[in-house]
């Protein structure tokens, strides 16, 4: 591991961390020398109806302390992102999020979603870059799935105080997401595609439209987004 200096001794914390690989959140917690969780989406939790194995897989994932995500949209994602807020004030732990919402089809860095930086900004937790590398799974001897050099870079700790005093715009959000983004792949090293990892999931976009939209870096070119004039009194 590099660069947990970074890393606060206590307190709340948000990693915002690339995503290549399942073994991206079995690496991280087991690196970091702190307790770390991660919010999954509220589907998971969901067992009605469902057999014995999704019943045991929502009653792990709650023992451990995953916090369920409500990813629909609207009222509900919103509630949702408060509950997680107050689940890291309260707690004081690291909390992952995967700002790409998925995981990349290729290795390349993807588009982040603005909800991560919704929660950035909702509070007042560290926010630290992290960038996981070789954490790709292959078979090994009988099977065994394994990885060949995994490792997890800690970047500075992100600085966004001055916005956390204002309704962010939607210009605000899009400026926070690509500036940890950015900071990520200063970690990882890889090639940015400014397009939803989803996207290039589902096969909408083809090889050659995704290599149209590699940039040099996350929000290439945008700057940063004025602050509203303080209220008079």
């Amino acid at each position: 591991m590099e660069g947990v200096e970074h890393l606060p001794a206590s307190g709340p914390v948000i990693a915002v961390s690339n995503h290549i690989s399942w073994g991206d959140t079995i690496v991280t917690p087991v690196m970091l020398p702190r307790q770390m969780t991660f919010p999954a989406k509220s589907e998971i939790f969901e067992t009605k109806g469902k057999g014995l194995g999704a019943r045991v897989v929502a009653w792990f994932l709650r023992f451990v302390g995953i916090q369920p995500m409500d990813r629909s949209g609207g009222r509900a994602s919103v509630d949702s992102l408060r509950a997680v807020q107050d689940h890291l004030a309260e707690t004081g732990l690291v909390l992952g999020i995967y700002p790409e919402g998925t995981r990349s089809p290729d290795g390349r860095l993807y588009k982040g979603k603005t909800g991560a930086a919704r929660l950035v900004l909702s509070g007042d937790a560290v926010v630290l870059p992290v960038g996981v590398v070789g954490t790709q799974v292959h078979r090994g001897p009988f099977g065994i799935p394994m990885m060949r050099r995994p490792g997890v870079r800690i970047g500075a700790p992100l600085d966004f105080s001055e916005l956390r005093s204002i309704t962010p715009s939607r210009e605000v959000l899009r400026w926070v997401t690509d500036e940890m983004m950015a900071a990520i792949q200063e970690l990882t090293g890889q090639t940015y595609v400014d397009v939803y990892a989803s996207s290039a999931k589902n096969g909408s976009l083809s090889a050659a439209e995704l290599d149209a939209k590699v940039l040099p870096r996350p929000g290439a070119g945008t700057p940063r987004p004025e602050l509203p004039e303080p209220s008079g009194g």
